[in-house]
């Protein structure tokens, strides 16, 4: 018996007739330790390791699920397998209910417990190495994707297959990451010289993809006009790969029309979301509700006129619309929402920001803690997982599906993670954001960024006859020469919002159906 062998043990009243079977088993190189009894095999179980139990479930005296249900007490890790002549559905709901790794019913044959053997112990390495195999396949293809997508649908379908690979790979050990990381290095790259070369045209032309003042007329008001009630729930910085990973968490709940956008420029709340709640580009909402929009360079909170924005929007079409307005920043307030309900129940439209996971980004890059925890993108994709299963808006949700409402969820815009320094220079009245700056005095390397010097004409406000707006592609960031090496050191690996890449430009819009009781 080698080192690596697998130890099994297999406890059966008629052991001695399954000798082909342990036999069969050995030649494959597992080690099988065979017993008659229950009280042996739980004595064994104590005192021995096993990577797995095969138990009979008629076994006499100490019977198969007595046997399981002590054994999961004190060795609750090791996989069970449980063989019967039974299949009365009692006997699978409390072999089911104690853990039980699989169910079998006799008469079975080698390859039958072969197969549930390698299941239970190999399915980790043998779906790496079929992830591994299926991704060295489908490289060429991405490759040839990123080079020749000319077309925004053509940059959600590579998009998706990125993100797809990105949770295959992460879920296994392929040490295949570098190597995907590589790929969405030259996607972005390449992307970023798609949106330079088309998003003027997109701006002051009739013909471009879905952005964010769209996302109202193309995806409420038509729920709306069938009259049925709807919420309206955007998850701050909520990227593809966060929806993928909550979305099996709603699959009892609802059904899902997934669909992706474009944000606008700059991917900040300020501009994308304040163009999805009043459906204008932002030098519109600055020239027709200046009281409602704040310039770059005041002190006054950025997003704090959604609600009424939201009211233009609708009296702009000439609709009624009873709607309310929530922002959740903690669990208080998510609670609070959930105990009145009720109330939201009168209203056509119910609009909720979810401010958690931005909130995460900014406490990852300020506390050496968080940014412990949320060290990689898969880490970060697990805290968006804990906090949406144990959080207040996992609740609200469900109350929804319950109600029989429907859900258009979506973002204002993503976020990357960045790792490379450029160098920027600005006077004071510079804003701070690290992926895009406006001001009147910019020192830059134009080949490093991409620069709008006639903000007009790309829908943003101009704040005087002079302002230029860059925007950091890739994973870049912008970096003042003064205390350079503590400015790097500090932002180097946080995630960053307000540039081009794929990351934050495209972006989910879900609609949930709520399933029928």
């Amino acid at each position: 018996m080698t080192a690596n062998t697998h130890t099994i043990l297999w406890a059966d009243d008629e052991i001695d007739l399954l000798k082909p079977h342990i036999l069969f088993l050995k030649n494959k190189g597992y080690g099988v330790v065979t017993v008659n009894n229950g009280r042996d095999a739980l004595e064994l179980a104590e005192n021995q390791h096993f990577d797995l139990i095969i138990l009979d479930e008629n076994m006499p005296g100490l019977t198969g699920l007595e046997t399981l249900s002590r054994i999961k007490q004190v060795k609750p890790h090791i996989p069970v397998i449980m063989i019967t002549k039974s299949e009365e559905e009692n006997i699978m709901d409390q072999a089911v209910g104690n853990k039980i790794a699989d169910y079998l019913i006799k008469p079975v044959n080698p390859n039958q417990i072969l197969l549930s053997i390698k299941k239970n112990l190999h399915s980790e390495k043998l779906v790496s190495e079929q992830a591994t195999s299926d991704y060295r396949q489908e490289f060429g293809r991405i490759t040839s994707l990123i080079n020749d997508s000319y077309t925004i649908e053509d940059w959600y379908e590579l998009y998706r297959k990125l993100v797809f690979w990105e949770l295959e790979l992460a879920a296994t050990d392929t040490n295949m990451d570098d190597l995907l990381s590589m790929q969405k290095q030259e996607a972005n790259a390449t992307f970023s010289k798609f949106i330079k070369k088309n998003y003027e045209k997109w701006v002051t032309g009739d013909e471009h993809p879905e952005m964010s003042p769209q996302v109202f007329k193309n995806h409420v008001f038509p729920i709306l006009d069938k009259g049925e009630k709807l919420f309206f729930i955007l998850i701050d910085n909520f990227r593809l790969d966060q929806w993928r990973t909550i979305k099996p968490l709603l699959s009892e709940l609802f059904t899902f029309e997934e669909d992706l956008y474009c944000s606008i420029l700059p991917t900040a709340t300020q501009y994308a979301r304040n163009a999805i709640f009043s459906g204008l580009m932002p030098d519109k909402i600055a020239k027709m509700f200046p009281d409602l929009w704040v310039d770059e360079d005041e002190d006054e909170g950025k997003n704090l006129n959604e609600s009424p924005l939201i009211a233009t929007q609708f009296d702009r079409y000439r609709r009624r619309c009873r709607f309310s307005y929530n922002k959740i920043n903690d669990s208080a307030s998510g609670d609070k929402l959930i105990r009145e309900f009720s109330n939201l129940e009168t209203n056509d439209l119910n609009v909720v920001v979810l401010n958690f996971i931005d909130m995460l980004s900014h406490a990852r890059t300020e506390s050496k803690m968080i940014r412990e925890l949320a060290a990689s993108n898969a880490a970060y994709r697990s805290l968006t997982e804990s906090w949406f299963r144990h959080s207040s808006a996992f609740e609200l949700f469900r109350k929804i599906s319950e109600a029989g409402y429907k859900i258009v969820l979506t973002t204002d815009h993503g976020t990357i993670r960045v790792d490379n320094p450029i160098k920027v220079i600005g006077d004071k009245n510079t804003n701070t954001n690290l992926r895009y700056k406006v001001g009147k005095n910019l020192s830059y390397n134009p080949k490093q960024v991409y620069e709008i010097k006639q903000p007009e004409r790309y829908g943003l406000p101009l704040l005087n006859v002079s302002s230029t707006y860059i925007f950091a592609t890739g994973r870049d960031f912008f970096a003042y020469p003064n205390n350079y090496n503590h400015y790097v050191q500090y932002y180097t690996d946080t995630f960053q919002h307000g540039g081009i890449s794929m990351e934050e430009m495209i972006i989910p819009l879900i609609t949930l159906n709520p399933k029928k009781n």
